[in-house]
């Protein structure tokens, strides 16, 4: 009922929110990219992007197309692969970022590994930093991480926004530096939080430091400081930080997969990884 290459496009441009983007990103001439949303709206009935000369926006019925779209791509390529033979296979090295690894990737891996046992996976868990460098470096063939703000580069999996944690009991003495729990260099979430808190003119110390979120955990839960965490991920044992407390607004952070460069089998096993962690999203979040 829908055509792969119009759900392709549909989702070039629902990421970039640009028709000259997508067009640019697909290698496709833009009056094409207009004519493949046009002919998915009208298979659906609905419009998937409200529109003008200035901005382009998913409507409600868009947003859900994005899940739909995402499922049935990765669904067409599972059976084209199984009947054409061309099956994924070899090495992928794959770096996740500890905040999916703790919470909603084993499940999505477990069933890549099943659907892909020809697949010789090698996970990575780091800092997301980390990650963006190890990739650089040709160490990693995919990517799923924190992406700086100012970082285009990338596939968008999840936006959310950071917050403030800590444990229940925890109280901040507004007149004594705000105790800070972060990861080391180059961690995202260190420097959005120090950046946060030098803009609000606030004074910080840092009370523990650790390239583990477990170990970050356990300082929180120990009541040593505040974190800066994604909302939808918040660790059990630990809270968001009350407004009362007067710490300053963090912002967004985006979630991406962004793939490296060798050729042959790891692109395509890479790619059949990307979709696997996209439609798992989509079903683990709504």
């Amino acid at each position: 009922m829908y055509d792969p290459a119009q759900l392709r496009t549909f989702l070039a441009v629902a990421q970039t929110l640009s028709f000259t983007q997508a067009a640019r990103r697909l290698g496709l001439r833009q009056s094409t990219v207009s004519q493949h949303v046009r002919r998915l709206e009208d298979a659906t009935g609905r419009q998937l992007f409200a529109r003008d000369t200035h901005s382009v926006e998913l409507t409600e019925d868009g947003e859900a197309m994005l899940g739909f779209a995402r499922r049935i791509l990765q669904v067409h390529e599972q059976a084209t692969a199984f009947f054409t033979g061309s099956r994924p296979r070899g090495r992928l090295r794959f770096g996740a970022s500890e905040d999916f690894v703790l919470t909603r990737l084993p499940e999505i891996l477990e069933g890549f590994r099943y659907d892909h046992p020809e697949v010789d996976l090698e996970l990575t868990v780091e800092l997301s930093g980390t990650l963006h460098e190890q990739l650089a470096a040709g160490k990693l063939d995919l990517v799923l991480a924190k992406r700086r703000p100012e970082d285009p580069r990338g596939e968008p999996v999840w936006h959310d926004r950071l917050v403030w944690i800590g444990a229940d009991r925890l109280r901040l003495d507004p007149d004594r530096p705000v105790p800070l729990i972060v990861y080391p260099p180059p961690g995202i979430t260190r420097v959005l939080a120090f950046e946060a808190l030098e803009r609000q003119g606030r004074a910080w110390r840092v009370t523990c430091t650790s390239g583990s979120l477990n170990g970050l955990i356990a300082a929180a839960r120990a009541g040593l400081g505040v974190m800066a965490h994604s909302r939808g991920l918040i660790p059990p044992g630990l809270v968001r930080v009350p407004d009362r407390a007067g710490l300053p607004e963090l912002g967004g952070v985006d979630f991406v997969l962004v793939h490296g460069t060798r050729p042959g089998g790891a692109r395509e096993a890479a790619r059949a990884l990307a979709s696997a962690v996209l439609a798992g999203v989509v079903r683990l979040h709504g």
